[in-house]
């Protein structure tokens, strides 16, 4: 599942982003969310949220 829609992210869920450093390669980062910073219920790009060890990033794909 992408992370697109804000609905589908749950605090404390696996998931997996990417940083805006990897942005051009597309590295994807694993991790759990801490926060959903991103208020809109959709974003083409991914939903914005803060991992447990604080980096932030847009969600890729929700881990199962």
């Amino acid at each position: 599942m992408d992370g697109t829609n804000r609905s589908a992210i749950k605090i404390g869920q696996k998931v997996k982003i990417v940083l805006k450093k990897d942005q051009a390669t597309g590295k994807l980062t694993k991790g759990i969310v801490q926060n959903i910073l991103t208020n809109s219920s959709y974003h083409p790009h991914g939903i914005k949220v803060r991992l447990t060890d604080s980096r932030v990033g847009r969600v890729k794909e929700i881990c199962q």
